[in-house]
C-alpha cells in the first residue's frame, strides 16, 4: 500500500488508520533541559485527550444522522493530514455517516463479519498476497473483541483516540454483536493490514478457546483477591522486522500496477462494504 496504509486509509476515515496519530509524541526537542515535557508538547497531549473524550462521547450519543455526521466530521478533522482529500469528500463523508447511523438505531443494519471477511479476502487475493492473510468470522469475532477490552483497559489509564470504546457494537449483556458499526469496521480493516500481529494473536486464542476479554476478566478479579500482585494486560506490538504478508504484496502490487490502479480497486471494496443509497 502506498506509505503502506492505503487500504484502510484509502477506506476512508478509519479513525485508527494514520501513521501520523496525534497521539505519537516521538518529535525532537519536546523535553525541556530538565527532562521535563516542554509546555507545547503539555499543551498538545492535553488538546489530543479533549478530542479523544469528544470523539468517545460523540460515538456513545447518536441520536441522528447529524450526530453521525458530527462524529465523522471530527474524525476526518483528526486526521485532515494523513488522508488523501479524495477521501475527504462531503459524499463520503455523508454515506459513513448515514451507514453509521443506521447500523447505531438498528440493529440489523449492522456490517455483518461475514462481509467485512469478504471484502478483505478479495483485497488479499487481488493482491496477491498468501493464504495466511485471509481471515474467517471466528477470527474477526475474537479480535474485535481484544480491540474492545484493549480500549477499555487502557482508556481507564488515559484518554487517547487508540482507546475510543464507545465505537464498537455490543450485544446482550456487553458482548461484541455479531456485525460491526462502520467505523469500528475500518478498525478492524486497519488491524489486519496494519496490525497482522493482532490476527495471530486472535488465532491462538482461538486455538485455546478464549477470549481477550475472559482473560482480562479473569486477571482483574485475580488481582482484587491478591491485591500485592501487580496484573498486567498485554497488546502485541510488532516492531523491527515486519513480519506482515500483506506489505509484501502490496509492495509488489502498486510495482507492477501503480497506486492509482490500487486506489480503484480500493473504492470498489469501499462500495462493497457501504454500497450507495442512491
Amino acid at each position: 500500500m502506498l506509505s503502506r496504509f492505503v487500504f484502510p486509509s484509502a477506506l476512508l476515515l478509519s479513525c485508527f488508520s494514520s501513521q501520523q496519530t496525534p497521539t505519537t509524541y516521538s518529535q525532537q526537542g519536546v523535553l525541556t533541559a530538565h527532562g521535563q515535557l516542554s509546555p507545547e508538547l503539555r499543551a498538545r497531549i492535553e488538546r489530543d485527550r479533549q478530542t479523544a473524550i469528544e470523539i468517545n462521547d460523540l460515538a456513545a450519543r447518536i441520536r441522528s444522522e447529524a450526530d453521525a455526521g458530527a462524529l465523522v466530521d471530527k474524525i476526518a478533522e483528526v486526521f485532515a493530514d494523513a488522508l488523501p482529500p479524495s477521501w475527504m469528500t462531503r459524499g463520503i463523508r455523508e454515506r459513513l455517516a448515514h451507514a453509521e447511523y443506521e447500523a447505531v438505531s438498528d440493529s440489523s443494519r449492522l456490517i455483518p463479519e461475514q462481509r467485512i471477511a469478504d471484502v478483505w479476502n478479495e483485497y488479499v487475493r487481488e493482491i496477491g498476497a498468501p493464504d495466511d492473510a485471509l481471515v474467517t468470522t471466528a477470527e474477526l469475532y475474537n479480535l474485535r473483541d481484544a480491540d474492545f477490552a484493549a480500549a477499555q483497559f487502557f482508556w481507564s489509564r488515559g484518554h487517547n483516540i487508540w482507546a475510543v470504546s464507545t465505537i464498537y457494537a455490543l450485544g446482550p449483556g456487553g458482548k461484541m454483536a455479531e456485525g460491526a458499526r462502520p467505523i469500528e469496521a475500518l478498525r478492524i480493516l486497519y488491524d489486519l493490514d496494519m496490525r497482522f500481529d493482532n490476527l495471530r494473536g486472535a488465532r491462538e486464542r482461538i486455538r485455546r478457546g478464549v477470549l481477550a476479554s475472559e482473560e482480562l476478566r479473569k486477571r482483574t478479579e485475580n488481582q482484587s483477591q491478591a491485591p500485592s500482585v501487580q496484573s498486567t494486560f498485554t497488546v502485541r506490538v510488532s516492531a523491527g522486522f515486519d513480519r506482515n504478508p500483506v506489505h509484501a504484496a502490496e509492495l509488489r502490487y502498486i510495482q507492477q500496477h501503480g497506486p492509482y490502479v490500487l486506489n480503484g480497486v480500493v473504492e470498489k471494496l469501499f462500495d462493497e462494504l457501504f454500497p450507495p443509497t442512491d
